[in-house]
């Protein structure tokens, strides 16, 4: 008979538990009505309308079917605080072998010329095919992979693809590659230092 109170026991500690249960959890995030304006980590909906969500099963299916176009929007690395100057600092980013690196891509909101260079370069890598397929990705619990998503199906791409686990989802049953910023992204930068 003393199993009864330890059972009823348990059955409280349980409950009061899932009464505890954080209210931003990640099954409980709402897709926002446009692009997420906060800070680019944290939990992101399980959903983005008009878009395929993929787990690593479904990326390995799409990359084996469709050839999609795989855009990182992961950010770049920044110099370390306090790093010396003359120290040299060589960061690599490793991403999915063949993606597209636009880092920031995804930002929100991005200011009207970066995103028409975005959607620009989106339409060449698709030679013009809004219905090729995209995988979207950056890390995990990244805005920025979301809203690069959003941006591409508000522009009327039908083929769009949502990798939420990003690198380090790949890189769980993958290896990863060194890429380099994909140079008409890069640009951006020095066309508006010249102006």
């Amino acid at each position: 008979m003393m199993f009864l109170p330890r059972l009823a026991a348990a059955a409280f500690l349980a409950l009061g538990t899932m009464a505890a249960a954080p209210a931003d959890s990640p099954v409980d995030v709402p897709e926002p009505e446009g692009f997420h304006t906060g800070p680019q980590q944290g939990y992101t909906p399980p959903t983005l309308k008009g878009a395929v969500v993929l787990d690593i099963d479904g990326l390995d299916r799409v990359v084996a079917e469709a050839k999609p176009v795989l855009i990182d929007v992961a950010l770049a690395d920044r110099r370390p605080a306090g790093m010396a100057a003359d120290k040299p600092w060589l960061p690599a980013h490793r991403s999915i072998p063949g993606a597209v690196w636009m880092p920031s891509a995804g930002a929100a909101p991005l200011d009207p010329a970066h995103e028409a260079l975005f959607l620009a370069r989106v339409a060449e890598l698709t030679g013009g095919d809004k219905a090729k397929a995209i995988v979207t990705f950056c890390r995990p619990d990244c805005w920025g992979s979301w809203n690069a998503g959003k941006r591409l199906v508000q522009a009327g791409y039908t083929g769009v693809h949502w990798f939420p686990t990003g690198i380090e989802g790949w890189q769980e049953t993958h290896e990863t590659t060194v890429v380099r910023e994909d140079p008409a992204w890069a640009a951006r930068g020095r066309g508006e230092a010249q102006r």
